[in-house]
Formats: C-alpha cells, sequence, structure tokens
C-alpha cells in the first residue's frame, strides 16, 4: 500500500481493489463453511459396522438432535426410579418462555413424563426440553453438564452439551459418528421404551402433532428417531431401520432442505441395506443354534435369569408360528426382577392362545454399575416376534423384537 501510494497510485483503485478482495474472501469462507457442515454416516445397529462415513467426525451443531440425549436421561431417570412415566411435572417460567418450536406450555401447568417424551419426539418441543431438564437436575445448566458427562461415558468423544434443546450455543456440537452412537445406546440400553419413537402423532390437551420424521411414513422399516433444524446446523436427521432382521441407523448433517435430506436418507439407507446382504446367510448358523441352548445343559446363566415362579405350567405358553424360533420380544427392562417378572408374565396373558409354545426369560445385564432385568418372551420366529409386538403395542404394551445375536443366544 505504501508503495503504491509512492507511486502516486489512483486511491479509488487500491479501495475497489481491496474491497473486491474481502467480498471474494468472505464467498469462499462461506462455501468452506457450508461444505464442512454436511456430514454423514451409517452404522450397522448389531455390530456397530460402518457402512457408509462422509465428515462423520467433524464437528457440527447437532440442533434438535440434541432432545437424543434428553430422552436418553429421562429414560436412564426412570429405570432409576428418579421419575415414573405417569409423574407430572411442573412448568416453570424459563421453561414457558423458551423460543419455538413448543407446545405452548404456561407456567404452573403440568404435563407427565410420558407426555414430555413424547413431545419432545414428535413436536421437538423446545418448553418441554427444559421442562425435563429442571425436573432431573434442577436448572437447564446443571443439565447440560449431565448430558456432556453421559456422552463420554457413551463413547461420544467430540460431544458438548449446553442445553436440553438444541437452540443455537456456538459451544454445543456434535458429530455424525457421535449420534449414531448414541442411537445405538438408547436401542440398546432402553430396547422396551425405544418403541416411543415411532409414534406418528401426538396429542396434548385437545392439539394433535405429527412427528417430524416422514421417514416413518414412507420409508419401509424405518421406526424411529429425530429430526433437527437451525439456520446454523441445516437440516439433521437420524434414523433406524430395519430390513430382513437387519438394523441400520443413519445419520445426516447439513441437508439443504427436509425434502432434500429426507431423499438423500432413502438412498444412504438403500445402499447400505444393500451393502448387508451378502453377509446375511452367516445369521444362519446363529438363528439355528439359539432355541437349542436352552434345552441342553442350562447355562449358570439362564438359571439364574428364570425365576421358578415363571416355569409353573400356570403360565401362559405361547405358539410359535412357524420359522427358526431364534427370535424374541423385550416388553421391559427394570432395575429389579420382580417388576420385570410381573411385565413379562403380563405380555404372556395377553399373547394367550397366539402364540404357543413360547416361554419367558428374565435376562439380567450388567449397564455400567447398574444391573437390568431385561422381560422377554422367547422361541419366537422373526414373523411371530413382529406380530406378538404389533398386538402388544395396539394394547399400549412397551414391546421390541430381538433378532438371533451372537453372545445373546440365552434370548
Amino acid at each position: 500500500m505504501t508503495v503504491l501510494l509512492g507511486k502516486s497510485a489512483n486511491i479509488g483503485h487500491i479501495i475497489r481493489y481491496g474491497f473486491i478482495s474481502l467480498v471474494f474472501a468472505a464467498v469462499s469462507l462461506a462455501s468452506v463453511t457450508a461444505h464442512a457442515r454436511y456430514a454423514s454416516i451409517v452404522v450397522e445397529h448389531e455390530t456397530g459396522k460402518v457402512l457408509h462415513a462422509v465428515n462423520a467426525d467433524t464437528r457440527n451443531y447437532p440442533a434438535s438432535l440434541t432432545k437424543m440425549m434428553t430422552i436418553y436421561l429421562a429414560f436412564e431417570a426412570v429405570r432409576k426410579g428418579q421419575l415414573t412415566m405417569d409423574r407430572k411435572l411442573t412448568v416453570s417460567a424459563r421453561a414457558a418462555g423458551a423460543r419455538p418450536s413448543k407446545l405452548g406450555l404456561k407456567k404452573g401447568e403440568t404435563i407427565t413424563v410420558r407426555d414430555a417424551i413424547l413431545a419432545l419426539i414428535t413436536k421437538s418441543a423446545n418448553d418441554v426440553a427444559v421442562v425435563v431438564a429442571e425436573s432431573i437436575a434442577g436448572t437447564e445448566r446443571k443439565f447440560g453438564r449431565l448430558m456432556t458427562k453421559k456422552a463420554r461415558e457413551l463413547g461420544m468423544k467430540r460431544t458438548n452439551f449446553r442445553n436440553a434443546s438444541g437452540l443455537p450455543n456456538r459451544r454445543q456440537l456434535s458429530t455424525a459418528r457421535d449420534m449414531s452412537i448414541l442411537a445405538r445406546k438408547l436401542l440398546a440400553d432402553f430396547p422396551g421404551q425405544y418403541q416411543l419413537f415411532s409414534t406418528k402423532q401426538f396429542e396434548f390437551n385437545g392439539r394433535k402433532f405429527r412427528n417430524h420424521n416422514s421417514l416413518l411414513i414412507d420409508y419401509p422399516g424405518a421406526d424411529g428417531m429425530k429430526t433437527g433444524y437451525t439456520r446454523a446446523s441445516g437440516y439433521n436427521l437420524v434414523v433406524s431401520a430395519t430390513r430382513n432382521g437387519r438394523r441400520i441407523i443413519g445419520v445426516v448433517f447439513g441437508g439443504k432442505s427436509a425434502r432434500a435430506r429426507n431423499s438423500h436418507m432413502r438412498r444412504l439407507l438403500n445402499r447400505s441395506f444393500a451393502k448387508l446382504t451378502p453377509s446375511k446367510p452367516k445369521t444362519g448358523p446363529v438363528a439355528k443354534q439359539a432355541p437349542k441352548k436352552p434345552t441342553a445343559a442350562p447355562s449358570a446363566a439362564i438359571a439364574m435369569s428364570v425365576p421358578k415362579p415363571l416355569r409353573k405350567p400356570s403360565t401362559p405358553r405361547l405358539q410359535n408360528t412357524g420359522g427358526k424360533a431364534g427370535w424374541s420380544i423385550q416388553v421391559g427392562a427394570f432395575k429389579a426382577k420382580a417388576p420385570a417378572r410381573r411385565a413379562a408374565k403380563r405380555a404372556a396373558r395377553q399373547l394367550s392362545g397366539k402364540h404357543r409354545g413360547t416361554r419367558v426369560l428374565i435376562l439380567p445385564t450388567k449397564m455400567g454399575n447398574e444391573l437390568i432385568y431385561r422381560a422377554r418372551l422367547v422361541g419366537l420366529s422373526q414373523n411371530s416376534a413382529t406380530e406378538a409386538c404389533r398386538r402388544l403395542k395396539s394394547r399400549r404394551v412397551s414391546c421390541v423384537p430381538v433378532p438371533p445375536q451372537r453372545g445373546d443366544t440365552k434370548s
């Protein structure tokens, strides 16, 4: 600049040149930011195998995908006995003042834990997210710290949370890979509650709210997870879907529109399912072996997990509708054996006469430092497990089909 001035350069030309340079720099930076915002990953649920990944470890704004962690901690609070699904939570002034999307709750109003979770899943209600956060941790700021701590425990190494809703915060960041980890944990840790994510419509105070996740309607096999959007994040989506007994989880960050994001997710899921096809026959031996183990000398784990009362003739026995009977259904996970037993027996009674030949199993499982008891009905085929869950869900009973798994042949 000094040299040019010394040569009597045109100051107007210099200013124009500098301005144009700044414009090009800004355009270039904007392009880089927009490009970096896109990320995606598809993983197989059971194994964690990555079937597709682009920018999977790039940190982005999760937007309302954040609510998946809020829901995880709500499920955990119920399992620990801190909350119950029917407990009424009181709305604070801060919660009532949250920015949309929201239910429009008023200060002093109440909402049950169940309705709160459904509002988070379907409407993605920010006011409800604050209600849940304050009910569990006292304040949303403290809840944000609990969210980040839980993220580290689950293996989400590049995620930081600052609020329960996903409203813009420059320090609230996550990655596609971390969100796939959270999705897998929701499925694995809360199989009985996961079915809430498949809710297509939620009614509260006389108003009906449709689930923002349209893939539940138009993608075969899709049964849940979450959408998200802010200007800074773009259109985000996590989807879980099953096909031929295999479950995969897809994550997309930074879609340009909801329609473009959804179309892209469908393509990713289709391609990923196609990659699983060659390995499908390998599941055969596992399915054949699963029902045989209990008929031989039962292992100590099986003997411990099936209480004697469940073996009495009065326990309803269910009919297997045909096929390889290596599947089971899970109707809940509990802190104690007694409620798990009651839930399993109640589900068995409701299915009595329809699926004979299936037995009840209470499966103790170590979750961190806790022991939980999974209530299952085992010895079903894939078709009969799907049908049994359909019937139970129609009666508002939590249920999820469980395919044969390596290392879990007890069920």
